[in-house]
């Protein structure tokens, strides 16, 4: 998402829940492989929760972990996998609720455009505009 001192692109993890709202926030560098640097944020996963994610998640260390706590992991799985895991199509439709977050961060100026040049800085303002969403879902809850 814009140019930082590492390199041309930032990337914003995001773990929202099942109304789309943002539980945990996380930015690494472009060039970062996404399953394993978004390892950490899926500790908050527990036992009964489901994980929507790309193939940029598919790993079987990663589906092991969520086992471990009880979670299941509806990853869809990579084209060259050799072993395929169980993988819902008619689930996966809702991991549109994490785009439209982005969608939603995006109409922001300060994270779309992306003037700040530290990552804390950034990531500062990602949250910002995650603290608005939410306060805009509560303001039409009521």
């Amino acid at each position: 998402m814009g140019r930082s001192r590492g390199g041309l692109t930032t990337k914003i993890h995001a773990l929202v829940d099942a109304e789309g709202l943002p539980i945990d926030l996380k930015l690494t560098e472009g060039q970062a492989h996404d399953g394993r640097s978004a390892a950490d944020m899926l500790e908050a996963l527990a036992d009964g929760q489901i994980l929507l994610a790309d193939r940029a998640y598919d790993s079987d260390a990663l589906r092991q972990s969520l086992d471990a706590r009880g979670a299941w992991a509806n990853i869809k799985p990579m084209p060259n996998r050799k072993n395929v895991p169980a993988f819902s199509s008619y689930l996966y439709r809702y991991r549109n609720l994490v785009e439209r977050f982005f969608n939603k961060i995006k109409h922001y100026r300060g994270v779309a455009t992306r003037y700040d040049k530290r990552a804390d800085n950034f990531l500062a303002g990602v949250k910002l505009a995650s603290i608005r969403i939410w306060l805009r879902h509560n303001e039409s809850m009521t």
